[in-house]
């Protein structure tokens, strides 16, 4: 029989547009189905993006038939229309967008099965010494040959054959089961009168029909999380089959939170971050699609998660840049997961103690509802904040810490509570420098600095990842023992700390001294039982975390992220340590923050000190309005790179050249970043800043048709970029 209609088939792969095929009259094909096909020589697995019927124009085209359609539910319409803008929005590949959707094809498939052991009611005639074993080890339960065999201490052969004799039932069941269902029940959290009316805001706004953003402004401390659970909990109420999906920007969040969720929900949700197995995202992404998983926690790749029934987002700690992704398809998970709720029409909770400007210009200006929470809960506070002038108590020759700050800390020990030096800057120095001819140490193939780690005796690109043991002379001038370590990390600071506190019980908490979820855990938990006295801690320490028995926290350089010409320098800067100061005096005990700088007059210093947040932010949103930067225009980098810093140069020029004359856009550059040379690659960038009214996206798309760039030349397109390096 005939084919009368034909399938767009959209690839995960690096294509730009689906493939029309036939679909055969035997086969019944829908919307989002997975099926097989051939591409070029290859049978490969695609989405039914399209059908439609066959035209005369189509009559003369030599069309592929798809082959077989895959037994799984279908891609939801809602994720299609998702990997549409998002590809359309960062101008990059829908296949490639549509890879990070199918981003573990086996679970397409059926889930795997594994075959377990019981007791059986039969007793075999030849009963062994061994055997005898293995029936007592089996009377716990069902267990894998390999587990059962442990237990007894014999060999998996005596299993197998005990199963034959009858003596062992043998049950065949999936890998991959299914979650746990949450348990919804109501009023199991006891809010303050001030959260549950937030809570009761949030349950209103996600029993609207449709899209219904809202910001949940809350200060450190002040029951956010429980605040949301509550809507969670309303929503899983009401309809058996919603699902929700919880953002976290760090899986260093995700143990305390998990805990929570299980204490709230009576199960743990689904995990999705790359710390999780490939066999555990499996079942993830199968139980998602299922609509068996109810809710999921996971990192911003998660938002790419095909959901059948998606009822609600939260997005935790918001501001945060984790969010930004920087490599591959650009894209920031706060904003897609407004784009996402927007799709799915339902709500989302965009969650923090210091929203950033664009989250909380929408909330002022009526776009999203504005849900506060303005006091800690109880008898906790929220600290004072103040500042130690460096350039009136400097700190000693070749020290960090100032007088004013030692003496805080030692008044905390004293009282038995514990300290928090913040120091956002792994390893012993972000630089080493030869004494003799004054050689910096670089990376061989970036313009970046390589960082002294002395507890592993490396020095490390954290930029590309380059590392070598430090050399005993410098490479330059062969001078030995004149590498000499400028300004301090974590570890250089630890090396003072251990001097000033030698008889206190000290860590390192960043990601080098707890590079897993399961260190970052021990660590949290170390901290929580008050197994630790002065932590050092580097931005992983800022995040979310609930110590009851710190009180104080100590900025060593709050100036560090106010350097150079990132438009958000004062903003991060002010959420960072505003983060940071939110973890002491969490609990009964009051707290305080100081924060060592030699710039006390800066707004976003002066902002911390005074808690006068409104009028820090109302200078940055004036000053953004001013310049028609975000939220107000618009942003996007066109960063070029080659082999030779005269081709990139030459492919930004011939690009530039080509550049269509739009009303309400304009083009800063040529120029070289920062970073001008990253893995021996030479790099150019445009900055374009646009109205708001201007559909940047499509212009650059419009305008990348017009130039064929060589083969050996990238361009990399990041619309609204965060890194400026």
């Amino acid at each position: 029989m005939s084919a009368t209609q034909l399938a767009s088939v959209l690839f995960p792969m690096p294509v730009p547009e689906p493939f029309d095929y036939l679909i055969p009259a035997d086969l019944d094909v829908k919307q989002g189905d997975f099926v097989l096909a051939v591409l070029g020589t290859r049978t490969v697995r695609g989405v039914v993006w399209k059908i439609r019927n066959k035209t005369q124009v189509d009559a003369g085209r030599t069309l592929k038939v798809i082959k077989e359609v895959l037994p799984h539910p279908p891609l939801p319409q809602s994720c299609m229309d998702f990997v549409d803008f998002v590809a359309r929005y960062t101008c990059h590949l829908q296949g490639v967008v549509l890879r990070m959707v199918l981003s573990n094809p086996d679970a397409l498939m059926p889930s795997p099965t594994h075959t377990l052991y019981g007791p059986g009611t039969k007793v075999p005639s030849r009963l062994t010494p061994a055997r005898k074993k293995v029936l007592e080890a089996a009377k716990g339960g069902f267990s894998s040959a390999s587990e059962l065999a442990r237990k007894a201490g014999v060999s998996t052969g005596v299993i197998t054959s005990l199963a034959k004799a009858g003596g062992l039932v043998v049950q065949t069941r999936q890998t991959d089961r299914p979650f746990d269902p949450p348990d919804p029940v109501p009023g199991k959290l006891d809010l303050t009168d001030i959260q549950r009316d937030a809570a009761n805001a949030l349950i209103a706004l996600t029993r609207q029909d449709g899209f219904a953003p809202a910001l949940l402004d809350g200060v450190t401390g002040s029951g956010k999380t429980e605040v949301y659970f509550d809507a969670i909990a309303d929503v899983l109420r009401r309809d058996a089959s919603a699902q929700v999906l919880v953002l976290l920007p760090e899986i260093a969040l995700t143990q305390d939170i998990l805990a929570r969720f299980t204490r709230r929900f009576g199960a743990q949700p689904a995990q999705w971050h790359s710390d999780r197995t490939a066999g555990q995202r499996r079942r993830v992404w199968r139980e998602v699609i299922m609509g068996r998983a109810r809710i999921v926690v996971g990192a911003r790749s998660a938002l790419f998660l095909p959901f059948a029934n998606l009822h609600l987002i939260v997005v935790d700690e918001e501001h945060d840049t984790s969010y930004k992704q920087e490599e591959g398809v650009l894209y920031h998970a706060r904003d897609m997961a407004v784009v996402r709720a927007k799709i799915a029409k339902t709500a989302i909770i965009l969650a923090s103690a210091t929203p950033g400007l664009e989250t909380m210009q929408n909330a002022r200006s009526g776009r999203y509802a504005h849900v506060r929470l303005p006091a800690r809960p109880g008898a906790a506070v929220l600290p004072p904040i103040s500042t130690i002038d460096l350039r009136e108590h400097p700190p000693e020759a070749k020290k960090w810490l100032s007088a004013p700050l030692i003496d805080a800390m030692h008044q905390t020990l004293t009282r038995q509570e514990q300290c928090l030096l913040f120091l956002n800057r792994r390893g012993y120095a972000p630089l080493t420098i030869c004494r003799h001819c004054g050689e910096r140490m670089k990376a061989p193939d970036s313009d970046t600095y390589l960082v002294e780690h002395r507890y592993s005796g490396r020095l490390i690109c954290h930029l590309t990842g380059y590392s070598i043991p430090k050399p005993d002379a410098c490479p330059a001038c062969g001078t030995k023992d004149s590498l000499h370590p400028v300004g301090p990390g974590v570890e250089r600071l630890h090396e003072e700390v251990l001097e000033r506190f030698a008889d206190k019980r000290i860590e390192v908490f960043s990601s080098d001294t707890a590079a897993d979820a399961a260190s970052v855990h021990d660590m949290i938990s170390r901290m929580e039982n008050g197994d630790i006295d002065i932590m050092i801690g580097t931005q992983i320490a800022a995040k979310g975390h609930n110590f009851p028995n710190l009180t104080m926290v100590g900025v060593v350089d709050a100036d560090m992220g106010l350097h150079g010409a990132d438009l958000r320098a004062g903003e991060r800067t002010w959420q960072t340590l505003m983060q940071v100061a939110g973890r002491a005096g969490r609990a009964h005990k009051p707290g305080r923050a100081l924060l060592q700088t030699h710039q006390p007059d800066h707004e976003a210093i002066m902002a911390l000190c005074s808690g006068n947040r409104e009028a820090f932010m109302a200078a940055e949103l004036s000053l953004r309005e001013d310049m028609g930067f975000p939220p107000f225009g618009r942003l996007a980098a066109l960063i070029f790179s080659a082999g030779t810093e005269a081709e990139a140069s030459k492919a930004a020029g011939t690009f530039v050249a080509a550049a269509p004359v739009v009303q309400g856009v304009d083009i800063w550059g040529p120029s070289a970043p920062p970073l001008a040379r990253v893995r021996g690659r030479w790099r150019r960038r445009l900055l374009l800043r646009a109205d708001r009214r201007v559909d940047l996206s499509a212009m650059i798309t419009a305008w990348r048709a017009r130039v064929k760039l060589p083969r050996h030349v990238r361009l990399k397109i990041d619309i609204d970029p965060y890194s400026f390096l």
